[in-house]
């Protein structure tokens, strides 16, 4: 299983010469995989740039595709 979370808060103040405004904005999330057979979970990688959330998840090296084999037919 792999589990995916975030928050995000922001608050605003603004003040002028009779009152004074305060705003609060506050969220979460959470998001659950479940991953393959084929991941090896001991690799698995994230990398948050830009907004982007980019998660690299390496299968295991008994699961990756090998070449195909040519059998000579005479």
């Amino acid at each position: 299983m792999l589990t995916i979370s975030g928050e995000h808060k922001m608050e605003n103040e603004s003040k002028e010469k009779t009152f004074t405004r305060r705003e609060f904005n506050y969220g979460s999330f959470r998001r659950t995989f479940t991953l393959p057979e084929t991941v090896n979970d001991d690799k698995i990688d994230a990398k948050y740039e830009d907004g982007i959330l980019k998660i690299h998840l390496p299968k295991k090296e008994e699961a990756k595709a090998k070449p195909p084999k040519e059998i000579k037919i005479s």
